[in-house]
């Protein structure tokens, strides 16, 4: 099984880390798609390489999908490329992870409109006004798609992860 992760400069190190070295752990193949193929760095000063670009990534080739917030999804969301790429994969009826500013991706993507949802409390009032329905709960599954809000909120984001995407994962 194959995952993909989009982010930017300014992703919470937390959100990104910590689900990539769960899915790892349960021996799934990883990409972290940019932009660019230029090194990123997080929040915290933690740094990666994306594996691939978004203009390269195809979304038939993955089996999940991670937004992780901090300050990327401000620049992913202005990306068309990656828009694009957010709709596809999400039409194709898989799993898609977002979490704290994640979920402003899938606004600016026109994904959310009647979805039950979480994300960061700021990014909430943005949600309900593309007319999600907000609850504030460490992790919100609503059908394909998993929310949740804040780092702390990780260990039940990455264990509805793990259920989305079945027993090929080692749990």
């Amino acid at each position: 099984m194959r995952v993909l992760f989009i982010t930017a400069d300014g992703f919470e190190d937390l959100e990104l880390f910590c689900p990539m070295y769960r899915l790892l752990e349960a021996g799934l193949e990883v990409d972290v798609a940019a932009a660019t193929s230029a090194t990123l760095k997080g929040k915290h000063g933690y740094k990666i390489s994306p594996s691939i670009t978004i203009s390269r990534a195809k979304s038939s080739d993955y089996d999940l999908l991670v937004l992780p917030g901090g300050n990327a999804p401000q620049t992913v969301r202005k990306d068309e490329q990656a828009l694009a790429l957010v709709r596809e994969y999400f039409s194709q009826d898989k799993p898609l992870a977002a979490i704290c500013h994640g979920p402003q991706i899938l606004i600016s993507a026109g994904l959310v409109t009647g979805r039950k949802m979480t994300a960061y409390y700021k990014v909430q009032t943005e949600l309900a006004a593309a007319e999600a329905q907000v609850t504030d709960e460490p992790v919100v599954v609503d059908g394909r798609l998993i929310t949740s809000r804040v780092p702390s909120d990780l260990p039940y984001f990455c264990r509805e992860m793990m259920i989305a995407i079945g027993n090929s994962a080692k749990l």
